[in-house]
């Protein structure tokens, strides 16, 4: 298993584990993930409250814009917009949607042309989610994936899903 520092480069076509032993490597893995996305990626990010979506959020964002951006958490918002150099950046939290109809009133379908979209709390979309993606889940580690049995940090399992990155024929 592997540490964000461990990598020059993240293969975003594979599926992988990777150890976070803390919030600055959730972070750098947001950091890392960004440097290979481009307009009309979707990621998911999983987790339970308190894994670490939105500090990855953050690094991501981050590293399209600039290291001082301010990146809320758009849980009240529901939604944040940042432009970055190539395409616009939208950042979601779907907490609090109480039906996947709701997400209508976003309009993603409609943005997913000229931007990437980075979704927390995806399950709410339901029927409505994306097939292409990268799914991102942050977990407490256990004494099955843990390396050395000892048990800190994250795991971060990102595993792409549907036709994500292949070729177009």
């Amino acid at each position: 298993m592997q540490t964000p520092s461990d990598l020059s480069k993240i293969d975003l076509t594979q599926p992988q584990t990777l150890w976070l032993p803390d919030e600055a490597a959730t972070t750098q893995l947001g950091a890392l993930v960004a440097t290979q996305l481009k307009a009309s990626d979707v990621l998911y990010l999983h987790g339970d409250l308190g894994m670490g979506k939105s500090s990855l959020a953050r690094g991501l964002i981050r590293a399209l814009t600039s290291p001082d951006q301010d990146v809320p958490s758009p849980t009240f918002t529901l939604i944040q917009s940042y432009d970055a150099p190539a395409f616009e950046v939208l950042h979601l939290d779907l907490y609090r949607l109480t039906s996947p109809d709701e997400a209508y009133e976003l309009g993603l379908d409609d943005a997913l042309s000229h931007a990437v979209l980075v979704i927390e709390w995806p399950d709410r979309l339901g029927h409505l989610g994306f097939d292409d993606r990268l799914d991102i889940c942050l977990e407490l580690p256990d004494k099955t994936n843990f390396p050395e049995g000892l048990i800190s940090g994250r795991i971060a399992r990102l595993t792409p899903a549907g036709r994500y990155r292949e070729e177009q024929a």
